[in-house]
């Protein structure tokens, strides 16, 4: 069996970490999330596997390559502009050959549910349950079989939704061919499916785990949720007088230095220096060649590669993009003083505890403040003394 992910799109709702990369390269627990994606359809006996690519699709194929090294080959087709589901599943219909598997290069699936999907008949829709599933196509079951299906719904039938992984025959592809552009302007997939619904013959396969990672917020739930299995390896260097309680990962070349106090799960990266006394909680993901230096807090956040957090910052609840510097005491907020649900540029994260989202290449002087929610875009340097809350755009410079 062959399978074909979807990864040609920018993800917008991502930026500004989507400025240098596209989406299924955003990192959980250390790695590229298509990379999980990659491992698990390998473990669930799949090896031929189709790529479709677009936005800035050199760092996926700089990263795997042909596949080799991940145990898996893998071919690219390109969708050279985003026009939809629909028209980038087309790209791939020269390279497939029998019944295969979709899936959106963005989504978590344990390796069971893909087993499953593949040993039902297709076609096959992956579906889940989800407290807002008027932000998703809304299904209705008739047995085990899909009885309808609406995108993005004011008023859903139900809180059943489609979450993005199929199995399909090839004869899905001569269906795509009559599928007209939607109000957006995009071939949707979903548009296609209704020819298999009306005749009863989609059937839905419930998944036992779904997480919509659309927001950079919802990258920190993903990321707990695969720390919870971090297997404790420790490749570099553990100076004297360091804490350590429950399991890390840390990379070749990676130094601990003395006085640090870190509690597991967490991930250091290659190449990375962590201290003297620093703390590290629960859910922290350090990317390589990173520096995260005295007096340094940093909770359940993501900071990617070549990141520097020197000296008696506070890091809480955020996403930070690669190349960035922090000024000796800027520290982020994570909490409302009423204890609010966080919104960032409007959009509620649906937590109570959530910092900021912080693009690539950003300077901070010394003792600058960040507030709950805020979101600076990639290249913006902030001056010393400096309180940002709300939206910077890109290159922002605060003087």
């Amino acid at each position: 069996m062959q399978c074909v992910i979807l990864a040609a799109g920018e993800g917008s709702r991502m930026r500004p970490l989507t400025t240098s990369r596209p989406k299924v390269m955003l990192p959980l627990a250390g790695k590229p999330s298509l990379e999980h994606l990659i491992r698990n359809v390998k473990e669930a006996g799949i090896s031929d596997i189709i790529i479709v690519v677009g936005y800035r699709e050199e760092a996926i194929r700089d990263y795997f390559g042909d596949g080799s090294g991940f145990g898996v080959s893998i071919k690219y087709v390109v969708q050279r502009k985003q026009l939809g589901t629909a028209d980038a599943l087309r790209t791939a219909e020269p390279f497939v050959t029998d019944t295969f598997l979709m899936l959106n290069g963005d989504m978590v699936i344990t390796v069971d549910d893909l087993q499953k999907i593949c040993e039902t008949k297709a076609p096959v829709m992956a579906v889940s349950t989800t407290s807002h599933p008027q932000d998703f196509g809304v299904v209705t079951l008739n047995g085990d079989k899909i009885a309808s299906l609406e995108e993005k719904s004011l008023e859903p039938k139900s809180n059943i939704i489609n979450a993005g992984a199929y199995l399909f025959g090839t004869e899905i592809f001569d269906i795509l061919k009559k599928v007209s552009p939607s109000s957006r302007g995009e071939y949707e997939l979903t548009d296609a499916l209704m020819d298999y619904i009306a005749e009863n013959r989609l059937s839905a396969h419930q998944l036992s785990l779904w997480m919509d990672v659309g927001y950079p917020w919802d990258m920190l739930t993903a990321n707990e949720h695969i720390l919870q299995s971090l297997e404790d390896r420790r490749l570099g260097v553990i100076e004297e007088n360091v804490v350590i309680r429950g399991n890390i990962y840390l990379g070749k070349g990676a130094v601990i230095k003395s006085g640090t106090y870190i509690e597991g799960p967490v991930i250091i990266g290659e190449n990375t220096t962590v201290g003297p006394n620093a703390y590290l909680r629960p859910g922290t993901t350090v990317g390589k060649n990173c520096h995260i230096g005295h007096a340094v807090e940093i909770k359940n956040s993501i900071i990617f590669d070549g990141t520097k957090v020197p000296h008696y910052n506070y890091i809480g609840d955020s996403v930070i993009g690669s190349g960035c510097n922090f000024g000796a005491g800027t520290k982020i907020a994570n909490l409302r003083h009423d204890h609010g649900i966080v919104k960032v540029s409007g959009v509620s994260t649906g937590r109570k505890k959530f910092g900021a989202v912080i693009g690539d290449n950003v300077l901070f002087g010394i003792n600058c403040s960040v507030n709950t929610g805020s979101s600076i875009g990639s290249g913006c340097k902030i001056a010393p003394n400096t309180l940002v809350t709300g939206k910077l755009d890109n290159d922002t410079v605060v003087k």
